[in-house]
């Protein structure tokens, strides 16, 4: 008796899932080439982040290069830290012709969401040479503390 595993048995494919995989890329291409922009890749997630924490506070390191501080937006909903922002052409842009174009501009928005409860009013971003920096001190209710043990 043959035994078939769940893994050799043939999957079914809609046919015409691929070609609407196709229209919505094409649709993108249209909607960014008419605007003049150029997006930011849909193959990566733009900016990529760390994300580490300490006893005492979340740190979130963005990298953003040629973006200005005047150019982002940072805001905190819930759980949820987002990050919007605009990076501009270089002025010359119109005068060259490019051989190749990697560094992307126009808009990029991230969503963060957050592993722990945080201090809303002790939130601090720095950005220093591309890099931009946000320490989110913990809430009072999840950090560790010592409890004394008393003998009787």
């Amino acid at each position: 008796m043959a035994v078939i595993r769940f893994a050799e048995r043939p999957r079914f494919r809609n046919p015409w899932s691929e070609f609407e995989r196709m229209r919505r890329g094409f649709d993108e291409l249209s909607r960014n080439f008419l605007s003049g922009e150029v997006p930011f890749s849909s193959a990566t997630v733009y900016p990529p982040i760390n994300m580490y924490e300490d006893a005492e506070q979340l740190i979130i390191k963005a990298e953003l290069p040629g973006v200005a501080a005047s150019d982002m937006d940072i805001s905190l909903e819930g759980d949820t830290l987002t990050l919007q922002g605009r990076r501009e052409p270089r002025h010359d842009d119109d005068k060259v012709s490019y051989h190749r174009r990697e560094i992307a501009r126009g808009s990029f928005s991230r969503a963060i969401s957050l592993p722990t409860k945080i201090d809303p009013e002790s939130i601090v971003a720095k950005l220093a040479n591309g890099i931009l920096t946000i320490t989110l001190a913990k809430a009072a209710e999840v950090k560790p503390r010592k409890i004394t043990v008393v003998t009787e």
